[in-house]
């Protein structure tokens, strides 16, 4: 058996830049409070079976003991959970909370496939983003026995309730999860009040430096993200996350540059002096700002603080 699965820098870079959102959350009204109940105790009672973004079904005889998880959103959601104890390997990319960074490491670019193995867990949750890279490595973990259940990809805001919801449901804590729901609507609820007023922007947002620049194109969890505080991603001519040339950056003229790497030091000095850039609008603003790009892309509960992270950057006139 292969001891490393190769994910490739792709996958990598994946993990960093997902992100997406919608509105709201899909709302499923019962007839009563009686049957909402009913629905809830349904919902968490093992065993269950539970099936996953690839369409693959899994039977959970009770919840898991002992989880492995491969991405960091999926890590985040775990903890936050309250799966401390449950978790018992991540990958090398995981570095939230503080407690993930204490936990086994089964790799980052590439799965240490016989050390998750050895952790004998009884579910690996993967991930829908990476399954180009992944799924030889997922053959054999369920080869080898392990239930592995894919996540899916959120596009929007409802799938990551779902996503909460469903690891919620599949782990045993159905409640905590509707709790984290209901934090994270509240929160974009206070978010979408504060900017609905405001004037619309022109956008340009940078996940990486020069010679080789890419942006968040239309088809990204970022574009939705934009679509919903009512900011204009100029880069939405193009799908998908892209490189993007300083001249093409000068022509679409945004009003906002928003860089989400911190790779670079200085960068916030250094962007405003490439040659042309003295053109732009954002630039003699000085409206070039740097958010987190964990809280702005990890589909997980932190997600609706990056909204407002992204909503003060761009409108910082809303949250005087």
């Amino acid at each position: 058996m292969k001891k490393f699965w190769k994910l490739g820098l792709s996958a990598f870079l994946a993990i960093g830049l997902l992100a997406a959102c919608g509105e709201g959350a899909k709302n499923e009204k019962p007839a009563s409070s009686e049957q909402q109940e009913t629905t809830q105790v349904d919902k968490a009672t093992f065993p269950m079976t539970i099936t996953d973004a690839v369409g693959k079904e899994i039977t959970l005889e009770s919840p898991p003991e002992k989880i492995v998880s491969l991405i960091p959103s999926n890590t985040e959601i775990l903890f936050a959970l309250g799966l401390n104890n449950e978790i018992v390997g991540v990958t090398d990319n995981d570095d939230y909370p503080a407690e993930a960074t204490e936990k086994q490491k089964v790799g980052g670019m590439e799965y240490n496939i016989e050390q998750i193995i050895t952790l004998k867990p009884d579910i690996v949750f993967a991930h829908d983003s990476s399954m180009t890279f992944s799924a030889g490595a997922i053959e054999q973990l369920e080869s080898a026995g392990l239930k592995v259940f894919v996540v899916t990809n959120a596009k929007d805001f409802n799938e990551i309730y779902t996503t909460i919801e469903q690891l919620g449901r599949a782990t045993g804590k159905l409640p905590e999860a509707e709790k984290i729901i209901k934090d994270m609507k509240t929160k974009v609820e206070e978010v979408l009040a504060k900017i609905k007023d405001v004037k619309p922007k022109k956008v340009f947002v940078e996940t990486s430096d020069e010679p080789h620049i890419f942006t968040a194109g239309k088809d990204t969890f970022m574009n939705e993200m934009l679509n919903m505080i009512h900011a204009e991603n100029v880069a939405a001519d193009t799908a998908d996350w892209y490189e993007i040339s300083s001249e093409q950056i000068i022509a679409k003229n945004p009003d906002v540059i928003v860089v989400t790497y911190h790779y670079v030091p200085d960068i916030l000095t250094k962007l405003p002096q490439r040659a042309g850039f003295d053109t732009i609008n954002a630039v003699k603003n000085k409206a070039i700002v740097q958010v987190d790009e964990n809280t702005t892309s990890r589909q997980g509960p932190r997600l609706a603080e990056g909204l407002e992270e992204l909503a003060k950057a761009i409108y910082p006139e809303a949250f005087k």
